[in-house]
């Protein structure tokens, strides 16, 4: 009995977030468009998520790199390093670590900030005014998380990849033409597009899950606890859940 009523409970909030999906599309393209705070909104969630994603896209260059060197140096291809530690960090390790940043940072952000504005009424008193605050508070934010992931990741990717450079020079001594050549000359359209394209969705997803789980909050200040918790839980298991399916779709399509 307690497994069907999880289950049940499981396939409710699955529907509500599908409605609350629904509701963000029906809202997001019609004006009056909440076009400065959209622009605050990437401001926050982009460029103040930067310092974090860079520091952790670079520790993470360095040591995929080290991690690699001695095994590759064992089977004699030392000099496809720079190679492999490219391939893997633009097709799938930069992205989807950047994304589970993202989902801790700015996901329990939103929230914890929307489930407070929540228990202390503020988004009835914005409806009693005359405001919309679905318009204002949720389509900002999962717009902004949606365009500014990819960007992200791009400067990610960079940052991660530099770290990499540095890391072939702990143990040999690789020029910066030679690692950069090595990178784009193994580098195709099946690794970079399909990567920076599921970012998109990997934004949304940390979005909408963190509005939904602050608007819909309750009971009080622990219920903004949860909420900002639960937000980043599920963000991370969507985010691994829709690279399992982009690493299908690419798998369909040769890439």
């Amino acid at each position: 009995m307690s497994i069907r009523s999880d289950f049940k409970s499981f396939l409710d909030v699955c529907g509500e977030l599908f409605r609350f999906s629904l509701r963000f599309f029906r809202h997001g393209f019609q004006p009056p468009y909440e076009f400065s705070e959209f622009l605050k909104q990437c401001y926050v969630i982009g460029y103040k998520s930067l310092p974090l994603i860079g520091l952790t896209a670079f520790i993470m260059g360095i040591v995929l790199t080290m991690q690699l060197q001695p095994s590759m140096a064992d089977y004699g291809v030392e000099s496809q390093l720079p190679a492999i530690v490219a391939i893997a960090i633009v097709r799938e390790v930069g992205p989807v670590i950047t994304a589970l940043i993202f989902a801790g940072k700015i996901g329990s952000s939103i929230g914890a900030e929307l489930g407070s504005m929540k228990v202390t009424e503020q988004i009835d008193a914005m409806e009693v005014s005359g405001t919309n605050p679905f318009r204002y508070l949720v389509v900002t934010r999962v717009l902004a998380c949606t365009f500014m992931l990819p960007v992200l990741v791009m400067l990610g990717d960079a940052i991660s990849l530099y770290g990499a450079y540095l890391g072939v020079n702990i143990h040999t001594n690789t020029s910066f033409n030679l690692f950069w050549t090595q990178v784009f000359d193994n580098l195709v359209f099946g690794d970079v597009v399909p990567a920076f394209i599921k970012s998109f969705f990997f934004g949304f997803a940390v979005g909408i899950i963190g509005c939904y789980k602050g608007y819909n909050s309750s009971k009080g200040t622990e219920g903004v606890g949860r909420s900002a918790n639960s937000a980043v839980v599920v963000s991370s298991v969507m985010i691994f859940i829709i690279d399992l399916l982009a690493v299908q779709v690419t798998n369909i399509f040769g890439y």
